[in-house]
């Protein structure tokens, strides 16, 4: 079990979100408007797993979601949108968003996504640590 934020400037959308997450056995955390706000108190919440749709941001998009992954460097984020294509989905990975969630969403592709982004991101996490303390131990 997760615990989420999502964060969407429409209200039925958050929602259904917020119900496919909740049923799926993860806890929903805080929901919000992507709003400064909103963003700030997401940020305090230490979510382990945020689902956001920056279509209504104001000003440079990955620029807020590069705020965010320094903010919350162990968080997994995931974008929701009506549609991506290519280039979105390609400038969304190299920024760090780990899935993408498109609306109208169905529940078991969003849990799977999410699942399959864990694993990966754990994965990830271990190797990188045992890197690090093979570094370590080099350095003795």
């Amino acid at each position: 079990m997760l615990k989420v934020v999502v964060m969407d400037g429409n209200s039925i959308s958050r929602g259904l979100l917020i119900s496919v997450l909740t049923n799926g056995g993860h806890e929903v955390i805080g929901d919000s408007n992507v709003t400064a706000q909103g963003i700030a108190r997401m940020v305090k919440l230490k979510p382990q797993l945020v689902c956001m749709d920056l279509e209504l941001v104001d000003g440079d998009k990955m620029e807020v979601l590069d705020n965010l992954r320094q903010e919350l460097p162990k968080t997994i984020f995931f974008l929701v949108s009506n549609s991506f294509d290519a280039d979105g989905i390609r400038l969304g990975q190299e920024h760090g968003v780990r899935g993408f969630i498109v609306k109208p969403f169905n529940s078991a592709s969003v849990l799977t996504s999410i699942r399959n982004a864990v694993v990966k991101f754990v994965t990830e996490m271990k190797q990188a640590q045992q890197t690090s303390d093979v570094a370590a131990e080099g350095e003795q």
